[in-house]
C-alpha cells in the first residue's frame, strides 16, 4: 500500500510540475485532448497503462 501512495505522490509531483512550469502549455494540452475523439483518448489511456505496468514490472522485477 505504501508503494501505491508513493506512486500517487509522484504522479501529483509530475502533474504539478507541468502546471507550475508552463501553465499555457498545460492549457493547450487540455484543449487538444478535448478535441480528440473518445476512441483516441481511450487508446492513449490504455497505452499509458500498459507502459506503466511494463515499467513497474521491469523495475520491481
Amino acid at each position: 500500500m505504501s508503494d501505491f501512495v508513493a506512486a500517487l505522490g509522484l504522479v501529483l509531483v509530475i502533474e504539478g510540475l507541468l502546471w507550475a512550469a508552463s501553465p499555457m502549455m498545460a492549457t493547450r494540452l487540455l484543449q487538444a485532448a478535448a478535441e480528440m475523439s473518445e476512441q483516441v483518448l481511450r487508446f492513449c489511456g490504455l497505452a499509458a497503462i500498459g507502459l506503466g505496468v511494463l515499467i513497474v514490472w521491469l523495475v520491481r522485477g
